[in-house]
């Protein structure tokens, strides 16, 4: 194995093995059977417990009042009372209760009239729960939060994300702060009266706002927004008599969005280290992004976890659901959160005795951007929005009606072992699914076929009487298929049938992990920004990117589909970093279309070197022409800029994640008006010259992805 060191202000070429060990299959439980008094029965022993989860969590996230088909709940806290665990969120309508940190039972409490109020702040004392909200004001408390009755107790300073802890000495502190400023502190601590929660002598600033030295401390979903970020949601956790205080960062309506950490082996009070391997939780890729502001917290079997916020932000930008990452503290004392495959199914709590590095179940992903095929579309929501691994867009029929369904074919007869389908809310009608006194749930099946014609249905949710929003189905045994077919079933508010993604993983056993020992490290004169270049393993469905300030400590990463390189803005200044790229095989291939251009490097728009095309069989390159609005999909792949240099226009063109379009001056690119969404911003546009678009031309425009220096329609 030989290691090199990436030094900061240059670039060189590195390798590090990082290798996926565990693939573990827990058993399967044995339908028995017997003959008793010549009558054959059929026994069948209780089900198997479930052994994965996959994120987002699958709560009964509830309706935002202020926004048409959106959920929320974000800023999470997780306590465990009296062999409870206790999970509390922003604006919830209640708190949800478990004694597993799997099978979730929603709370809707009287008495706590601040439930309602962003950023809960929960502690337990002695045998009491304490409650206040952000810049409440006001503390609640109950001595059985399972029954849901609250009383108020002492009214205390307002304070914005507040953040409660006990140290084992009894003595009680408040780290607080909710801004977007540079010149006062974002995050301070005060000390509290434990009884009576008043102030005990000063406040003492902690974290200040550092984006010019802190890369992923800069707003947007690829850091790189010129903007002084918000500095908020802070959290106190103390491990092996060492301090860690998190907090937030850049902004909660970003993929970015993560945790920092200052470390202090002193006190609660400091004084604090930054922490150079921060971020601590950072989740930038994936179907779904974010992983800040949230709580680390120990299970019942000795373990840690992060629970934090993951972002949608499209109809809102507290549009949000929340993540769930296995924790640990290394030999150095540095804490760490595994976010590796980190929307992909994982071991329940209290399965592997080691979480951090066993977590991961084996199965991966086979839906992604196959064939698909479904009962009907609304214009702008395709039917591809269901498999592009992307939360931000969804797939819609165009009713809500029984029988509306959505097919995807997997390209090859697979081990299907779980299945993940991720609702979407489209035309629902708020009355009936806002608030916490209306009765949601949705219905489906999910049939499987190996010739497209006979079928066999693998789950069967007709009479489900729960919401669902994010159902993960983990198979007892797995099944065979090679095309999987949603059905509706029934949909919840007059809405329409929609999905965000049909996930369906599986065939671990066959799946490959490859390490990619031939790549370069190019880091850039401002110190916060490099690019991982590689050579593709062929048939990866994507690479895995690890990223730390040693070689045993690459504790953040990046996920890539489909791509030979990434730009990465999430770095510290004056810290030397070592990388490590993995692919990833599922044992199936992406489905192209006759026409589809993508692009082969960086380069001008009009330059067919830039381009290569499917002719049905492979990728040709150069191309045989530059794209136009009549061929197929374009699709600008991740590390890629394209810059348009002479006027143009197209149809359904997509910026993939860290991909870029770059308009330059006095140029207008012309969006046309075709199938489906018809240019799709899921990377970046800076758009020095002009965007204009046929009346009915649907463009996608992700929060964070469009920089304008002068924009025109």
């Amino acid at each position: 194995m030989i290691i090199f060191i990436l030094t900061v202000g240059f670039g060189i070429a590195i390798s590090f093995l990082y290798s996926i060990k565990n693939n573990i299959r827990m058993p399967i439980t044995r339908i028995v059977h017997f003959q008793l008094l010549c009558c054959l029965l059929l026994v069948a022993l209780p089900a198997k417990a479930q052994q994965t989860f996959c994120n987002p969590l699958n709560l009964n996230y509830r309706f935002m009042s202020d926004a048409k088909d959106a959920r929320e709940a974000a800023d999470p806290v997780i306590i465990l009372f009296e062999d409870e665990y206790y999970l509390f969120a922003s604006r919830s309508g209640g708190y949800w209760t478990s004694a597993d940190l799997h099978e979730w039972t929603l709370i809707v409490p009287t008495g706590l009239d601040d439930i309602e109020t962003y950023a809960p702040a929960v502690l337990v004392i002695g045998d009491t729960v304490y409650y206040t909200g952000s810049a409440s004001g006001r503390i609640f408390k109950t001595a059985d939060p399972k029954s849901g009755v609250w009383t108020e107790g002492p009214s205390i300073e307002s304070y914005g994300d507040p953040a409660l802890f006990l140290d084992d000495d009894g003595r009680l502190y408040m780290y607080h702060g909710l801004t977007n400023t540079t010149s006062t502190a974002n995050i301070r601590m005060v000390e509290l009266d434990p009884e009576t929660f008043q102030e005990i002598g000063s406040e003492v600033d902690l974290v200040f706002s550092m984006a010019s030295t802190h890369g992923w401390e800069r707003r947007g979903d690829d850091n790189l927004l010129d903007e002084v970020p918000w500095i908020e949601g802070s959290w106190m956790v103390k491990i092996n008599d060492k301090y860690y205080l998190h907090y937030a960062a850049p902004g909660t309506e970003f993929k970015t969005y993560a945790d920092g950490i200052y470390e202090s082996s002193d006190s609660a009070k400091g004084p604090f280290q930054y922490a150079t391997y921060s971020p601590f939780s950072f989740k930038p890729t994936g179907f779904i992004s974010g992983a800040g502001h949230g709580c680390t917290f120990r299970d019942k079997d000795g373990n840690y976890w992060h629970i934090g916020t993951m972002s949608i932000s499209v109809k809102h930008m507290f549009e949000r659901r929340l993540g769930l990452f296995p924790v640990d503290v290394d030999d150095d004392g540095n804490i760490r959160c595994n976010t590796a495959f980190g929307d992909y199914p994982q071991y329940l709590p209290g399965i592997m005795s080691d979480p951090i590095d066993e977590n991961f179940a084996g199965m991966l992903l086979l839906s992604h951007k196959k064939y698909v095929t479904a009962s009907s579309s609304v214009d702008g929501y395709g039917v591809l929005n269901a498999v592009d691994e992307e939360a931000r867009t969804y797939w819609s029929a165009q009713t809500g009606d029984p029988g509306e369904w959505i097919l995807i074919d997997l390209g090859k007869e697979c081990d299907i072992e779980a299945i993940q389908v991720n609702f979407a809310e489209h035309n629902t009608a708020g009355g009936m699914v806002r608030g916490r006194d209306v009765i949601l749930y949705e219905r489906y099946i999910i049939e499987k076929s190996n010739d497209g014609k006979n079928w066999d249905t693998f789950v069967d949710k007709s009479l489900n009487m729960e919401d669902v929003p994010h159902d993960f189905i983990e198979l007892e045994e797995a099944v065979q298929g090679r095309y999987v077919k949603l059905t509706n079933i029934f949909t919840p508010g007059d809405g329409n049938f929609a999905i965000r993604g049909l996930r369906v993983f599986g065939n671990s056993s066959e799946a490959v992990f490859t390490e990619v020992t031939d790549f370069t490290v190019e880091r850039d004169a401002d110190e916060r920004n490099a690019v991982v270049r590689w050579d593709s393993v062929p048939d990866a469905d994507g690479y895995i990117i690890r990223y730390g300030i040693a070689s045993d400590k690459l504790y953040n990463n990046y996920m890539v589909y489909d791509a030979d390189s990434v730009a990465i803005h999430s770095l510290n200044t004056g810290v030397d970093y070592y990388f490590s790229v993995e692919a990833f095989d599922g044992g199936t291939d992406y489905y192209y279309s006759v026409g589809e251009f993508r692009s082969f490097e960086s380069g001008d728009w009009d330059d067919v070197n830039t381009w290569e095309r499917y002719d049905g069989s492979s990728w040709v390159h150069p191309a045989p022409g530059t794209p136009t609005p009549s061929d197929g999909v374009i699709n600008i792949l991740s590390g890629d800029t394209v810059t348009l240099t002479a006027e143009d226009s197209v149809d359904q063109l997509i910026v993939s994640s860290d991909g870029y379009l770059v308009i330059n001056p006095g140029i207008t690119l012309l969006v046309k008006d075709g199938i489906g969404t018809d240019l799709a911003v899921n990377g970046t546009l800076i758009n020095s010259g002009s965007v204009t678009q046929d009346i009915s031309a649907a463009i996608s425009f992700l929060d964070g992805s469009l920089y304008v220096h002068e924009q025109n329609g």
